[in-house]
């Protein structure tokens, strides 16, 4: 899988932008602020149908402008693919493969998946529990399209369920046969995406150990702890359960959609307990981990795009983690840097060429 060319129209800060790819490496460095992340995030658009660092669409068009546009060409078994995004203002999102359009976005998910490591991924250390469902939901949508259903479904349904117990808080009743009803479809799509999460984490906690002590260069004791609800029995009893708590705190406090990852280094949470550099490289291991499930899983080598890795890492670690890339021959690369010489320097030992490519904040009128 080969991104070709990529072209951009009014998207975030850029009013054109237009850059054909050569080699399997590209570097785009220059002044923070300047625009390079958001060429990274141009590229997941076009294989995700939406941006990596802000889900609503409209904030991603230039300022003052009505829409944007993203246009990609991709080589892939032989084939080409030409992937159109376009977002107008107050319009629905248009994806487009080879000019025909879909007629449901998730049809689009895992023909060309891209995995991100970006500063950004700190918020799966820091933040709620939401941001690591995600992690495990992205990776399992590729591959398996039943379960990006059962989710969808999962998410309307419980949206209906929470709307029933706020009109039952409002109306001071409570009639546990119209809950039932939601239980009903929420148990099977549950149970689903339950037994779905538990494989996926099975086969993926082994292969995440294994990179972290590549990249590392030690034998750190790292670990991912799967917590769900449904782990204390059967799910349909569980939510019965629950019914006193839902209707007093008017949501549905038990399933799925409460299930977490605990991230451990030495048997405790990395988010105390560990150092910046641990906390990079227990990301980095986690999103490169990620990269081999899917391609092992899809036969196609996801586009790997690299934002700002090097700030916080190491040299030892810099040099595991490029010894890495370069040995496991990770297909097409996209690196963003503010320093042309770090990159350089990271990949001179292993004689990987590169395109690099300078981003100038005086360009954004025309980018070429």
């Amino acid at each position: 899988m080969f991104l070709k060319k990529l072209s951009l129209v009014n998207f975030k800060n850029y009013a054109e932008f237009e850059y054909e790819f050569g080699r399997e490496v590209t570097c785009f460095y220059g002044l923070n602020g300047a625009g390079k992340t958001n060429v990274l995030d141009a590229i997941y658009y076009l294989s995700n149908c939406k941006s990596y660092f802000n889900p609503v669409d409209s904030q991603n068009i230039r300022f003052d402008e009505k829409f944007f546009l993203i246009q990609g060409e991709i080589e892939k078994e032989g084939k080409t693919a030409n992937l159109h995004v376009g977002v107008k203002k107050g319009h629905k999102k248009s994806v487009k493969k080879n000019k025909v359009e879909y007629e449901k976005l998730s049809d689009h998910i895992g023909h060309f998946p891209t995995v991100v490591v970006s500063p950004y991924d700190i918020d799966l250390i820091l933040e709620g529990s939401e941001t690591r469902r995600r992690l495990m939901d992205y990776i399992i949508s590729q591959y398996d399209k039943k379960y990006l259903e059962a989710l969808i479904k999962y998410k309307k349904i419980v949206q209906q369920r929470n709307s029933l117990l706020k009109r039952f808080a409002e109306q001071r009743l409570f009639e546990p046969e119209s809950i039932e009803i939601w239980d009903y479809q929420m148990i099977p799509l549950g149970n689903y995406i339950f037994e779905a999460r538990k494989l996926f984490l099975d086969e993926f906690i082994v292969k995440f150990k294994e990179v972290y002590r590549e990249i590392a260069g030690t034998d750190e004791d790292v670990s991912l702890i799967y917590r769900s609800d449904l782990l204390e029995g059967d799910f349909g009893q569980i939510l019965k359960d629950s019914y006193q708590s839902d209707h007093y705190k008017q949501h549905t406090t038990r399933g799925i959609h409460r299930d977490d990852l605990t991230f451990q280094i030495h048997g405790q949470p990395i988010k105390k307990f560990g150092s910046q550099g641990q906390q990079k490289t227990f990301l980095i291991a986690l999103k490169l981990s990620k990269f081999d499930y899917l391609k092992e899983i899809l036969g196609v080598k996801p586009f790997l795009l690299l934002d700002d890795i090097f700030d916080k890492l190491d040299e030892n670690r810099v040099a595991h983690l490029m010894k890495l890339v370069s040995e496991h021959n990770f297909g097409q690369v996209f690196i963003t840097d503010t320093e042309k010489n770090r990159v350089e320097q990271a990949f001179n030992k292993w004689e990987i060429e590169i395109d690099f490519k300078e981003i100038l904040k005086y360009e954004q009128e025309k980018v070429e």
